[in-house]
């Protein structure tokens, strides 16, 4: 991306690219240029830049480009010069639309240069081929190729033109003639599709106007200026449309102008609701509306009856004729009656859509059929007056359609006056909003209205009528159209008729009789005779014997509720598996018959498509074979030319001529003119060189001469000048010694003035130099203060960190320390707690070994003084316990007892006996090293085992058993 210091020099640049042809170049520079934030404030240069990019733009056809460019343009100059966007944007529109136009115009100069005879020859071979494949005539394709692409531009102009200017309230006018200038376009070539987007995209646009409501530069719709440019826009849209038949979008253009009148709340100039109007009654007469029709003629007679001071008498006669027979128009019945209440509703919302539209302000309580229709209407039409407004021959037909009674003459009468009707109206001098008046379009609907009274008054009068009879007194339809409307008729219950065609007769009926209140006539009479009988003579009374029912009352009713419910159950339950059976079969028929269906339209398409297909290359090989034989015809023709020019013998007709001979003929005639042409060519080259070389021999002396004589005269010149020149310096310094001399008494004031300034700017620098001294030394000085204050405080912060860190390395250290000490003081502890136990472990086996031996020697002791005694027992066995328990209690008695054996020994005597021969027990094993003997013993079980093997007599003792020997006295 290149960069320019100013606008000028792209613009140059891009010249430069478009005079050796880079146009692509060239709009590159110019775009980045456009796009870049650099050159933002707006220039006169930025313009002459746009309108340069905008016509490389249109040359290239690049509408993207072209919408970025005016982006950015609209940035630059939106606040500053809005009228150089103006022009801008009316000139890239000029100049798309200016190159359709030639477009256009190329494609019609083409068409008609198409009927030239021999401009087939001048073809290249690859245009033939492809005019024989194709099967576009000439103007599509040069349509496609020259017109189209360029409309496709001119619209894409305008959609991008109208999303720049949009809701901003600056460019609101330009926005207006923008829109104004694509609906022309759209109304001139007939393009009913993008007037559609057109029409979206403005609505679109307003729907985000109310949208964004704080959006910069919003147009105020409040402002009178900026709502005529809006209501403007949308009448042109209403009439645009209008005219190329586009009634759906007409409609909905209504509908935004009705939006736009309710959203401002402000009614537009009369002229333009005049318009608005009138287009609506061409819409609603378009759509059969024809109720809705009338009530906007009826409107419209107002508007321009109160505010027309044109309007002349015979308008005004037009206009209030058209009033009273669109109202008349209007069908006599209800088209609703029968209708569900869905339908009712929808009916209802739509007669207050189109009310409001309309103008009619409607209470939405009451019911709006009864306030809108065909004889509220009429009854309007005469107290405001339309009445007396109309021609004689509308008059005339009102009264005989609305009040007269006539069962056998209303046709012949009606007819003259239709007769009359239909060659009234034209086009209004004093109306110009409403241009025109057809008051035929309103026959087909009165004719009609006039059949159905008719029928009406007839069948008021006759019960039976030949069809032959009624024919004739219809004379604006044939039968079986009278029949279509009285089945109409009869259907929305305006009339009661049957048509018996094997008898050939009508036969009318009373409404009366056949309404829906009479049908059941009989039925109703009854009832109401049996109502009056119980109410004269009510039936007497009878003693019931309902106290006797009353207490199984109840059960009854229970279960014939219940019994009710089951029949209801299975009868649903039957319902809806016939429902569900009817479903299925319903189903299975439908996918079949979709399926047959399916295959039979693949079939059509199949065939369709391969008659298409056969119908296609029969046609291009007609037109190849066609095209063939005119070209042969052709090349004929010119080799027929060609030979009588040259004086050669033509073709003979008899001879066999082809298309392949002739081109063959005609490629080798053009090789040998081109061969004839090159030689007589190099001929005339050269004799023009030596003509050339001639003349240049002939020339050369007298351009030597020529060049002498200038030679001398340059010289004569050259040396008057340089006198002159002499005599013009010598003046000149005459002149300057006289203005030396002149300004030489002045010289010495210069010098003092001089001095004078001099002193006074070194004064000022000197006295500036020292304040700007002073000022860098306090700048010095407190810097240095600032550098002293820094260095202190980080010296300090320092200082404080090594000490906190001191601080918490000898916390740790001595936590360190504290732990290690805590550990060796429990290893220490531990070491001695386990020697300690070692001790009592040692000591506890020596008491261990004491003890065994001890018991071993009194046992052997015992055996010898006592022999065994074993008690006798069912199995023969022997009690180990008792035995085992004996022995240790006798020698225990043995060794505590005195002599004496009947003697009672106390405790504490025989615990001191017990004790005789064991080492005194020490302070620390006495009190510390039991608990912790106790401990460390709790692993081993011999104390525990013993006990337990001592108490079954296992040969083993403890002190357990020595305490329970001495309580247990020995025996014997």
């Amino acid at each position: 991306m290149a960069s320019f210091a100013k606008p000028e020099n792209a613009l140059k640049r891009a010249e430069e690219l478009i005079n050796v042809g880079q146009k692509q170049d060239a709009l590159q520079v110019l775009h980045d240029l456009i796009t870049s934030k650099r050159h933002r404030a707006w220039q006169k240069t930025l313009e002459r830049i746009m309108f340069k990019y905008i016509e490389l733009c249109v040359d290239m056809r690049r509408g993207r480009y072209a919408k970025d460019g005016l982006i950015q343009y609209r940035i630059v100059c939106q606040q500053v010069n809005v009228s150089s966007l103006e022009e801008v944007i009316k000139h890239f529109m000029h100049l798309s639309t200016e190159r359709a136009e030639m477009a256009r115009n190329q494609a019609q100069a083409l068409e008609e240069a198409l009927d030239v005879d021999d401009l087939e020859a001048d073809k290249r071979p690859e245009d033939l081929m492809l005019s024989y494949v194709s099967g576009e005539k000439g103007k599509d394709r040069s349509d496609r190729e020259l017109v189209t692409p360029w409309f496709k531009f001119l619209w894409e102009t305008y959609r991008t033109v109208l999303e720049i200017l949009r809701n901003n309230s600056k460019l609101e006018a330009l926005y207006a003639m923008t829109a104004h200038r694509a609906f022309q376009f759209c109304k001139q070539y007939k393009r009913t599709t993008e007037l559609r987007r057109l029409c979206e995209i403005i609505r679109n646009h307003l729907a985000n106007l109310n949208k964004y409501r704080d959006q910069r530069d919003r147009p105020d719709l409040s402002a009178p200026e900026s709502l005529q440019l809006y209501l403007d826009t949308r009448f042109d849209q209403l009439k645009i449309s209008t005219e190329l038949g586009l009634w759906q979008e007409a409609f909905r253009s209504v509908e935004d102008i009705h939006g736009l009148m309710c959203m401002v709340k402000k009614t537009p100039k009369p002229s333009l609701m005049v318009v608005y109007y009138a287009k609506l009654t061409e819409i609603l007469w378009v759509s059969d509306s024809h109720l809705y029709h009338a009530y906007a003629w009826f409107k419209l007679f107002s508007l321009q009856k109160s505010f027309n001071k044109n309007l002349n008498q015979k308008d005004l006669q037009l206009i209030a004729s058209s009033v009273v027979l669109a109202a008349l128009s209007v069908s006599p019945y209800d088209n609703t009656r029968g209708a569900s209440h869905l339908e009712l509703e929808h009916e209802k919302e739509r007669n207050l859509r189109m009310a409001n539209l309309i103008g009619f302000i409607i209470d939405p309580k009451l019911e709006s059929r009864d306030v809108i229709s065909r004889p509220s209407l009429l009854t309007e039409l005469v107290s405001k007056g339309v009445m007396t407004c109309v021609t004689q021959e509308v008059k005339d037909l009102y009264n005989l359609l609305e009040h007269e009674f006539l069962p056998l003459d209303l046709t012949s009468k009606v007819q003259p006056l239709l007769t009359k009707i239909s060659k009234l109206g034209g086009k209004l001098s004093s109306a110009s909003s409403v241009p025109e008046v057809h008051l035929s379009q309103y026959i087909p609907a009165l004719e009609k209205l006039a059949t159905l009274r008719l029928l009406q008054q007839v069948s008021q009068v006759y019960q039976m009528m030949k069809i032959e009879c009624l024919s004739k007194m219809i004379p604006f339809f044939d039968f079986s159209t009278v029949e279509k409307i009285s089945v109409d008729a009869v259907k929305h219950n305006f009339i009661a008729m049957k048509v018996d065609h094997t008898k050939g007769v009508v036969i009318f009926g009373n409404l009366g009789l056949e309404s829906d209140g009479m049908c059941n006539h009989l039925m109703i009479f009854a009832e109401s005779l049996n109502k009056a009988k119980a109410i004269i003579s009510p039936p007497a009374r009878k003693a019931s014997k309902i106290g006797e029912m009353l207490p199984a009352l109840d059960d009854i009713v229970e279960k014939e509720h219940k019994k009710l419910l089951a029949r209801k159950s299975i009868i649903e339950k039957r319902k809806e598996e016939q429902e569900r059976h009817l479903l299925e079969m319903e189903r299975e028929e439908e996918s079949k018959r979709l399926k047959l269906q399916k295959i039979t339209e693949e079939a059509e398409q199949r065939r369709l498509a391969s008659e298409y297909e056969q119908r296609k290359n029969q046609r291009i090989l007609r037109e190849i074979e066609e095209r063939e034989l005119e070209e042969a015809q052709a090349l004929l023709q010119e080799a027929e030319k060609r030979g009588k020019k040259k004086g050669k013998k033509p073709l003979v007709e008899g001879e066999k001529v082809t298309k392949q001979t002739l081109m063959e003929l005609a490629l080798s005639e053009q090789l040998r003119e081109r061969q004839e042409m090159e030689k007589k060519l190099q001929k005339l080259a050269k004799t023009m060189d030596y003509l050339e070389r001639a003349k240049r021999e002939e020339a050369a002396p007298l351009i030597k001469a020529a060049f002498q004589h200038r030679l001398l005269e340059e010289n004569i010149i050259h040396e008057r000048e340089q006198q002159q020149e002499v005599e013009l310096s010598r003046q000149r310094h005459d002149g300057d010694l006289k203005e030396k001399n002149r300004l030489a008494r002045m010289w010495r004031h210069k010098e003092q003035f001089q001095e004078t300034v001099v002193n006074r700017r070194q004064a000022e620098y000197n006295r500036l130099r020292a304040e700007r001294e002073e000022r860098v030394n306090q700048l010095l000085q407190q810097r240095r203060q600032e550098r002293e204050y820094k260095r202190k405080m980080l010296f300090y912060l320092r200082t404080e960190e090594e000490r906190l860190r001191k601080v918490q390395e000898e916390e740790e250290a001595r936590k360190l320390e504290e732990a290690e000490r805590k550990r060796k003081k429990e290893a220490e502890y531990k070491a001695k707690l386990d020697m300690i136990a070692e001790k009592q472990r040692q000591r506890e086996l020596e008491l261990e070994e004491k003890e065994r031996a001890r018991r071993e020697e009194l046992l052997g002791r015992t055996n010898e003084v006592l022999p065994p005694r074993s008690y006798d027992l069912p199995g023969g066995a022997a009690l180990p316990m008792e035995a085992g328990a004996a022995a240790p209690a006798a020698a225990t008695a043995a060794a505590s007892q005195p002599p004496s054996s009947g003697k009672y020994v106390p405790r504490f005597r025989r615990e001191r006996s017990e004790n005789v021969g064991q080492a005194p027990l020490t302070e620390s094993d006495r009190w510390g090293s039991n608990r912790q003997d106790d401990r460390t013993s709790q692993p081993r079980d011999s104390w525990r085992s013993d006990d337990r093997r001592s108490s079954f007599g296992a040969g083993s003792s403890g002190p357990r058993s020595s305490w329970s020997s001495s309580k247990i006295p020995p025996r014997g």
